[in-house]
């Protein structure tokens, strides 16, 4: 892919590391699922049948899977957004483990003097909230997110903006690679002009690798990638 040398791979940034998952049933798509029947959903049948497709609610913003897999107006897919951040930032925000190997590989990073940057679609604050409570923060030279408000929340759009963050740090780009799990990373990335190695450790299907230019099982093999 342009822009990415695997020979030389001490020189880029590395986007959507996705150091941190939900456990197993996780909160936050157990509130995806209960709340929509509260919030007068007109298909109560298709809000009812979310658990077996909530996976397809990670990746994309939020509003536009509302809209999207439960058949919701923009007005009701807001509604429904407003009561899910509340309730996940009371309860469920920190229901998640840290992988294993990730604070090893990010330690590594961070001495071969590779910048790093988180390109999430989840709320910006949100993001630096749950990697603060991990202390994974300081490992970042840039937490970019969604907004509040979803003016910016496509990934393509999160990955822009962490690129002109890094961009004014002074960081060079020219061997920049994003880290992530889903064809809306490999997607977003592409929009501007990055590869991706895909992560399996995430919620993506193997499906989704199509247009990665690597496939990694283990942090022992991204750091491989990564640090040659």
């Amino acid at each position: 892919m342009d822009g990415y040398d695997q020979s030389d791979p001490h020189r880029h940034a590395n986007l959507d590391l996705h150091p941190v998952r939900p456990r197993r049933n996780p909160h936050r798509l157990r509130t995806r699922h209960h709340r929509l029947p509260r919030l007068d959903v007109r298909d109560v049948r298709a809000a009812r049948s979310l658990p077996a497709r909530l996976v397809e609610y990670v990746g994309p913003p939020l509003l536009d899977s509302l809209q999207q897999f439960a058949g919701l107006t923009e007005a009701e897919a807001r509604d429904a957004l407003t009561v899910y951040r509340a309730s996940y930032h009371e309860h469920g925000a920190f229901d998640s483990a840290v992988f294993p190997g990730i604070r090893g590989l990010l330690s590594r990073l961070n001495e071969a003097g590779i910048p790093l940057a988180v390109a999430t679609s989840k709320p910006e604050l949100q993001a630096k909230r749950i990697l603060e409570h991990f202390d994974l923060a300081r490992h970042f030279d840039v937490i970019a997110g969604a907004t509040e408000d979803e003016s910016r929340s496509a990934k393509s759009e999160v990955v822009a903006e962490a690129l002109r963050r890094l961009t004014e740090q002074g960081v060079d780009l020219a061997q920049t690679v994003m880290v992530g799990d889903r064809a809306f990373d490999v997607e977003g990335a592409a929009e501007n002009g990055l590869p991706t190695i895909l992560v399996e450790w995430g919620y993506g299907s193997p499906a989704e690798a199509v247009g990665a230019i690597a496939v990694v099982h283990s942090t022992d093999q991204l750091s491989s990638l990564l640090l040659g």
